[in-house]
């Protein structure tokens, strides 16, 4: 037996890296989750700082928020995540929305709410979400655009402690973060509700993870059913012809059943882990994954799914046992047709008639249906970036982010329309949208009982009785258009190149065939004269209509990576994807490359 200390083992050989400087953190609407305090970027030095680009309204945000959990328990010593909050909707950069939505989605580290987008200028950000990782002397090191990141940053964050620990520049101790004092409510920011056989009212209590029973009143609780074991910030709920009702299971990325009756709960569809490009879009329904179901509704014979982590509407179908895609190609946009060939953005809410199914489709602002045939239309909606508080003829109205939708007994429907604070109606018959009601605070959805319509106001964690007026609320009109800079480019011949870095030990996984995808698109078509499409390239030669002056390019890429170790008969591999639209302004002056970073630095 040897009683020597063994040789301490040598820190790995650091990889070469750019050397950027981290620029400061600067944000108007100041720091949460710090306890009253402003932090600079030298109140990190000596440890790993991700800089987490969102903005709540995004569930690929949220997915990436659910990602960093696991990475932000286990290097609580040596890294520290800070929340970039960069608003898309005007609503966002409303200083209180961002501490709720911090609240709301159990977001445990430091916010700094940037409503000017200051920071996402500084670091030349281009899309929600976005992970930037600063290593503990304060620079840059790697940029991560979308969702699928999180191996690849466990393994960065690895080598930087373990480089840093050897250089003498780590430091080791507790974190900035200051959690919030809690608040006692029946309710904390509650989703979705419905009306059970009784009379009393479920509502998805989504902050707590549970369902509450509330008596008829709407205010007095019956009893909770579940917690975080049995749901993870459940959403829409659906009434079935037997009395038992399905419950879209969010971060679960599953489908529940309760019976009221006995209390219990089952897993119906979903197997627990998120869908990914290439996953089987349908079959038996327990081994299908899903991602973010956020509503459901019963319709024609079938649970229909708002299924808003990919942007797609899917069914369930209660006697086979299946699930299956049934609109929606997972390109985020606003396409209207048949409902293989549409796109959706985020749909949120639904809402069944016997001619259609509507939606509210939260990301472009819009009221969408299905029909009987599967064909998909536009009530009310331009597209991703244009939204308001605007009633008037339905080609000209106005939504910011809805996320509920209400059949009411006329054939028209109500629509929850969030980010206004507003409970707004579409009448199919004069075309026409009004306003209902507003001071409302976040309604994301509402029932109708008897003659009144019961709104769920989500950030006032509390359901909200209203008379259905006989004449509608008028409200000045106001129209907006999403914020964020356009960047210069030159018309003619224009080069596209997504930048991506498999991570360390990793490389393209082609065992099958190309591992990458790029789409191109744009709004207006016209803008793109050639250059649109699929392909397997993650570079494309674009060219540019010089007739006009501004649009916006709509790109999605995915790369696929694997382990890169021949002896690992199955090797794991890791699926990187991201959409960008970018606002583009074409001047003689303007670049004639863009570079969209997926994973990696723009060498």
């Amino acid at each position: 037996m040897n009683d020597a200390a063994p040789a301490p083992t040598p820190a790995p050989a650091p990889r070469s890296r750019a050397r950027v400087r981290a620029p400061e953190l600067i944000g108007k609407g100041g720091w949460i989750n710090t306890g009253g305090k402003d932090l600079k970027l030298a109140d990190f030095r000596g440890r790993t700082l991700i800089l987490d680009f969102w903005t709540f309204c995004c569930i690929n945000c949220l997915h990436v928020l659910d990602e960093l959990r696991e990475l932000e328990e286990k290097h609580r010593d040596t890294l520290v995540i800070v929340g970039v909050h960069s608003p898309k909707f005007v609503h966002e950069a409303e200083h209180q929305a961002v501490v709720d939505a911090v609240e709301r989605y159990e977001v445990h580290h430091p916010v700094l709410d940037d409503p000017e987008l200051a920071t996402w200028k500084q670091y030349a950000v281009r899309a929600w979400p976005t992970l930037v990782v600063i290593d503990p002397e304060g620079y840059v090191v790697a940029q991560h655009a979308g969702e699928g990141h999180a191996n690849a940053i466990r393994t960065l964050v690895e080598e930087l402690e373990a480089e840093h620990a050897a250089k003498g520049t780590l430091r080791r101790g507790d974190g900035p973060y200051v959690p919030p004092e809690p608040v006692a409510t029946d309710l904390r920011f509650p989703g979705k509700a419905v009306v059970l056989p009784d009379g009393n009212l479920l509502v998805s209590d989504t902050t707590r993870h549970q369902l509450v029973e509330l008596a008829a009143d709407g205010e007095t609780v019956v009893r909770r059913i579940g917690g975080e074991g049995v749901f993870r910030e459940p959403q829409g709920l659906a009434l079935l012809p037997d009395g038992t009702v399905v419950v879209a299971d969010t971060v679960h990325h599953s489908l529940q059943r309760f019976d009221p009756a006995t209390g219990a709960v089952e897993r119906i569809a979903g197997t627990g882990r998120q869908w990914w490009q290439g996953s089987p879009t349908s079959g038996p329904a327990l081994g299908v994954d899903l991602s973010s179901p956020w509503d459901v509704a019963w319709w024609q014979g079938k649970v229909w799914i708002a299924m808003a982590g990919v942007h797609q509407i899917w069914t369930y179908d209660p006697e086979s046992g299946t699930v299956e895609v049934a609109a929606g190609t997972t390109n985020e946009g606003l396409v209207d047709g048949p409902g293989a060939e549409a796109w959706f953005a985020q749909p949120s809410g639904l809402a069944a008639t016997p001619d259609r199914l509507w939606i509210a489709d939260s990301e472009t602002s819009a009221l969408r249906y299905v029909d009987t045939d599967g064909h998909v239309h536009t009530a009310v909606g331009t597209g991703l970036f244009d939204f308001g508080h605007r009633d008037g003829a339905a080609d000209q109205a106005l939504f910011q982010h809805p996320l509920g939708v209400t059949a009411l007994p006329d054939g028209s429907v109500a629509v929850s329309d969030t980010y206004n604070h507003a409970l707004r109606r579409y009448d199919p018959a004069t075309g026409e949208v009004t306003t209902l009601a507003t001071d409302l605070r976040e309604p994301s959805d509402a029932v109708l009982v008897g003659e009144d319509i019961v709104v769920v106001e989500s950030a006032r964690h509390r359901l909200t009785r209203l008379r259905l007026p006989e004449e509608a609320v008028r409200v000045e009109a106001v129209a907006h258009r999403t914020k964020r800079e356009a960047t210069e480019v030159a018309p003619g011949a224009f080069r596209l190149d997504v930048v991506f870095h498999a991570p360390t030990g990793q490389k393209l996984d082609e065992r099958y065939g190309p591992s990458t995808r790029l789409l191109v698109s744009s709004t207006p078509p016209e803008l793109l004269l050639s250059g649109e499409g699929t392909g397997t390239d993650l570079f494309r030669d674009l060219e540019l209509n010089p007739a006009l002056t501004e649009g916006v390019l709509h790109v999605s890429a995915m790369a696929a990576s694997c382990d890169d170790d021949p002896a690992n008969e199955y090797p794991a591999c890791h699926v990187h994807q991201q959409d960008w639209g970018v606002p583009v302004k074409l001047t003689a002056e303007g670049a004639t490359r863009l570079p969209l970073i997926l994973a990696g630095l723009d060498a």
